[in-house]
Formats: structure tokens, C-alpha cells, sequence
């Protein structure tokens, strides 16, 4: 984490494995397949496996697809007080 610019590498690496990780409970919870899903929200099974493993960073126009597949609402907030690392 001494090299610059690690510490937000591995900001971005958590975050992007955290809302995989959130997708893919949402999925599990509605016994849907990556493919199921995928199709939904109108991308590859492989592109929806690489963002649930915490392998690529979603754009916003992505997660709201993926909200609309599950008939839900996307929430983005600033929550003061944290910091990010």
C-alpha cells in the first residue's frame, strides 16, 4: 500500500467486489440464473459473472438495468463521515 495510488486501487477493487457480491445475493434471493438475470438487464451471462466477482466496475446506466431486471429502485448516496479507505 506504499506505492501511490494502491490505496485507492484497492478502494475501487472493494467497492466493485461489493456490489457484485450485493447482485448476486439479490439473485440468489429470487433463485434466478446468471443467465436469467443477464438477459433481463440486457447484457452476457459472462459480462454479469465478471461484475459479480468483483472483476469489472459498473457504470450507473449498467446498474439501473440490472435495478429494472429485479423491478427494484437504485439508490446512490454520499454518506458524510466515512472515508473511503
Amino acid at each position: 500500500m506504499r506505492e501511490p495510488g494502491a490505496g485507492e486501487a484497492y478502494d475501487a477493487a472493494r467497492r466493485a467486489f461489493e456490489l457484485g457480491a450485493a447482485v448476486r445475493a439479490m439473485r440468489e434471493d429470487r433463485g434466478w440464473t446468471q443467465t436469467r438475470l443477464a438477459q433481463a438487464a440486457g447484457m452476457t451471462q459472462s459480462a454479469l459473472a465478471r461484475f459479480e466477482a468483483g472483476g469489472t466496475v459498473p457504470t450507473l446506466a449498467l446498474l439501473e438495468r440490472i435495478a429494472q431486471a429485479f423491478e427494484a429502485r437504485l439508490v446512490v448516496r454520499f454518506d458524510e463521515g466515512h472515508s473511503a479507505a
